[in-house]
């Protein structure tokens, strides 16, 4: 019968590499069973979907999703742990293989991708060539939001994600226009998906201990609002007003919409009094088609 790791394991496994967790590479491991079948749990993951898993370290969160059935790919910066995972994987009495014994009962399917995540363009292959349809992942707190964006950016397959982040960042996530928390990250994600808090975490769960508090967020797909060129122009716009969040809009932009921009505001119904956390992203995404609109006019 398969298990997963418990506190003991995980510290057997990371003497064997001889790892000390770094908190460069924000390596916390998860050693608490429970804590990863909720997380699979909140995931809604199905026997034989296609599952993306980033920083899957010693392999905690990995092999619940490949108790619940899923085929797995996992992305692993650290050469050592990219190594040892399928190891772990069998050693724990997950088959990996199909059992000459027993040819009927199909093999777990791990699939594990030596690479830094925020560079990965493509997925080896499951199996069957499916596409993945779901990121679970307890990403590393240093870089969760540029990989984040990233993989909604490049894979549309996915069609929801559940991570595991920092809670300041996942609450910064999940905020909507007016909190004081909104910002750039917020409206980046409320680009591709529905985004919320679906829980929190014990630090206690993890070795070593963290000093933050960490929370689960979840991210249902939705059709993208604009084009591939609106969305390049609408996240320039985002990131100048947070840039400057404290300057009004009609300063903020400036250096992006150039003198005319109250009247491109004004055009899209924007005004160029409010600042960027009052703006929702199909607002600013409003405000890149007048301006394109009055380049257009222009020529």
């Amino acid at each position: 019968m398969p298990t997963l790791l418990g506190p003991a394991r995980i510290r057997e496994l990371a003497a064997q590499l001889d790892l000390t967790p770094t908190k460069k590479l924000g390596q916390n491991f998860v050693h608490d069973p429970n804590t990863v079948r909720r997380i699979v749990a909140a995931a809604d993951v199905t026997p034989g979907e296609h599952v993306v898993e980033i920083g899957p370290g010693l392999g905690s969160l990995t092999l619940g999703l490949l108790e619940a059935g899923a085929s797995v790919v996992a992305i692993e910066l650290d050469g050592r742990l990219a190594e040892l995972l399928p190891a772990t994987a069998a050693a724990q009495g997950f088959t990996l293989e199909r059992d000459p014994v027993s040819p009927a009962v199909p093999p777990h399917s791990l699939r594990i991708l030596h690479a830094d995540a925020l560079t990965v363009d493509a997925l080896p292959p499951v199996p069957d060539g499916r596409p993945p349809v779901a990121l679970v992942a307890n990403l590393p707190y240093n870089v969760s939001v540029p990989v984040l964006l990233h993989f909604l950016e490049r894979f549309p397959s996915l069609a929801r994600a559940l991570v595991m982040v920092q809670a300041e960042v996942g609450h910064r996530l999940a905020a909507a226009p007016g909190s004081k928390v909104y910002g750039a990250p917020s409206a980046k994600a409320a680009w591709y998906a529905e985004v919320r808090v679906a829980g929190t975490v014990s630090r206690q769960v993890f070795w070593p201990v963290p000093n933050v508090d960490s929370v689960l967020v979840r991210l249902d797909r939705r059709p993208q609002p604009g084009d591939e060129a609106e969305r390049l122009a609408t996240f320039r716009l985002v990131d100048a007003a947070f840039g400057q969040r404290r300057k009004m809009l009609r300063q903020s932009l400036h250096d992006v919409l150039g003198p005319d921009a109250a009247t491109v505001m004004q055009a899209a119904g924007v005004d160029p009094t409010a600042r960027g956390e009052a703006l929702t992203v199909t607002e600013f995404l409003a405000i890149a088609r007048a301006a394109r609109m009055r380049g257009a006019s222009d020529h």
